[in-house]
C-alpha cells in the first residue's frame, strides 16, 4: 500500500474535518480497496463510529489488514483511532443538535409531520453548523463579483437550482440557471468563460449532467461552488462546496435546509452588493408593475 500523508509537517489528523480533506486530496491516487475505504469513511462517518473493523471491511471488500494499514498511513494509531475521529464527530453535531431542539421543541400529537418537523430542525442545525464562516464569506464574494453565475441542479434538485437562481437574479444581473433540454446542455455550457461561477446542486444518486457541468467549468478556469449531500460525492470536487443534510421519513430525501442555504446566500450576497443590490431590486419592482405580473385580492398587496 502506498504511502499517504498526513498533515502539513507529519502530524496525524485531529479532526473528522481534517481527516476529510486528506482523503479529499488523496482519493484520486488511491488503489481500488483503499478508494472503497475512503468513499466509507467521507460518505457515512456515523456509522463507521459504530461498526467494528470486521464490519467495516467487510463493507469496503477489504482485509482488517487493510484498515489498519489504511489508519496508519495517516499517522493515526489503527482502526480505533478512525472510529474516534467519527465519534467526535458525531458527538459535536449531537450536541449542537440537542442545543436546537431545546429551543424549538414543539407541542403536538406524535406521527409522521412530528416526524417531519424533527429530522428538518436536525438538517437545519447540522446544515449549518458545518459551514465554515471563511468559506461562506469567499462564496458569498464569489456569487456578488462574479461576472456570470450559472446554476445547474436537475431531477430532485431542479427546484433547488430554481429558487437559488431566481433569488440571485433578484439582487445582481446575469444570473442563468441550466436547463439541458432538448439536448442544448453543451450550447449552454459553450457559454462559460473565466471570471464566471458555476453552481452545482445534487445529492445522491448524482445526476449525471450536474457532475460533467462541474468539471467542465473547471478544465475551463470557470470557479465552482458545490451545494451536495456529503464528502463522497463527486461533487466535492468544487473549489468551494456546502455539504447538505438531507435525512428524511418523506418518499424523497429532505430539500429543506437546501431552501435555507439558498435564501441565506442570496441575502447576504444582497447585503455584500449594497446600493448596487438595492438598484435591482427596485428596477424588478418597476417591471413587475408595469408588466402587472401579480394582482391584488381584498385591498391588500398579494
Amino acid at each position: 500500500m502506498g504511502a499517504v500523508n498526513g498533515k502539513p509537517g507529519g502530524s496525524a489528523p485531529s479532526t473528522y474535518g481534517e481527516l476529510c480533506e486528506l482523503l479529499r486530496a488523496r482519493l484520486p491516487k488511491l488503489a481500488a480497496g483503499q478508494r472503497r475505504i475512503a468513499n466509507l469513511l467521507l460518505a457515512d462517518p456515523e456509522g463507521t463510529a459504530f461498526r467494528s473493523i470486521s464490519e467495516t471491511a467487510r463493507l469496503a471488500e477489504v482485509h482488517e489488514s487493510s484498515l489498519v494499514r489504511f489508519a496508519g498511513s495517516f499517522g493515526l494509531n489503527g482502526y480505533p483511532a478512525l472510529v474516534e475521529l467519527c465519534r467526535l464527530q458525531l458527538a459535536e453535531q449531537a450536541q449542537l443538535v440537542r442545543r436546537f431542539e431545546q429551543a424549538s421543541r414543539h407541542e403536538g400529537p406524535g406521527g409522521l409531520l412530528a416526524a417531519v418537523v424533527q429530522h428538518d430542525q436536525q438538517n437545519l442545525a447540522r446544515t449549518f453548523a458545518r459551514i465554515d464562516p471563511a468559506d461562506w464569506q469567499e462564496m458569498v464574494k464569489l456569487l456578488a463579483e462574479a461576472d456570470s453565475i450559472h446554476v445547474i441542479g436537475l431531477r430532485k434538485c431542479f427546484t433547488v437550482s430554481y429558487l437559488l437562481s431566481y433569488l440571485l437574479h433578484l439582487v445582481r444581473p446575469r444570473v442563468r440557471q441550466l436547463v439541458p433540454a432538448a439536448g442544448l446542455l453543451v450550447d449552454d455550457l459553450r457559454d462559460l468563460v473565466e471570471g464566471d461561477v458555476l453552481v452545482a446542486v445534487s445529492i445522491h444518486r448524482y445526476a449525471a449532467d450536474t457532475v460533467r457541468a462541474l468539471a467542465h467549468a473547471k478544465r475551463r478556469g470557470v470557479r465552482t461552488i458545490a451545494l451536495t449531500d456529503n464528502a463522497a460525492s463527486p461533487l466535492a470536487e468544487a473549489d468551494l462546496t456546502l455539504y447538505v443534510e438531507t435525512a428524511g421519513v418523506t418518499i424523497m430525501r429532505s430539500l429543506t435546509a437546501f431552501t435555507a442555504l439558498a435564501q441565506a446566500l442570496a441575502t447576504d450576497v444582497a447585503l455584500h452588493l449594497g446600493t448596487r443590490s438595492r438598484s435591482e431590486l427596485l428596477t424588478d419592482e418597476r417591471l413587475l408593475e408595469e408588466f402587472e405580473v401579480y394582482t391584488e385580492g381584498n385591498g391588500r398587496e398579494a
